[in-house]
């Protein structure tokens, strides 16, 4: 039988995660998206099935002329995800890392969000 594909293998790593955690009201989940060109962040309370707070580097603050692709992209999603979470009045979260490698961008947007205030 033939491989997967990498996305039909990212898509299957990110079910079994999500049988594991959930996000609820009290301590929603941050779930990431990486492509190619733009990284995004989202809190979301699975028990409504809302979006509580999203931020994404497809977003006009970021600019056209910065990269949105690299390390430093991330980094500021993670810190802007933290400071509309907190100001929206959630300290504590559950990761979602999305079937996604704990490294790279997906490691920067955890640790930024981690020194901006939110706890996971």
């Amino acid at each position: 039988m033939p491989h997967p594909s990498k996305a039909v293998a990212r898509r299957t790593r990110h079910e079994r995660i999500r049988r594991k955690i959930a996000g609820t009201p009290q301590r929603p989940r941050l779930v990431i998206h990486r492509s190619l060109h733009h990284i995004y962040a989202a809190l979301v309370d699975d028990e409504r099935g809302h979006t509580l707070v999203a931020v994404s580097t497809r977003e006009k603050t970021f600019g056209q002329d910065a990269s949105r692709t690299n390390l430093e992209a991330a980094k500021a999603v993670g810190a802007a995800i933290a400071a509309k979470a907190k100001a929206a009045g959630y300290a504590r979260i559950v990761f979602d890392r999305a079937g996604y490698k704990y490294h790279g961008r997906v490691r920067a947007l955890a640790d930024a969000a981690r020194e901006a205030g939110l706890e996971f």
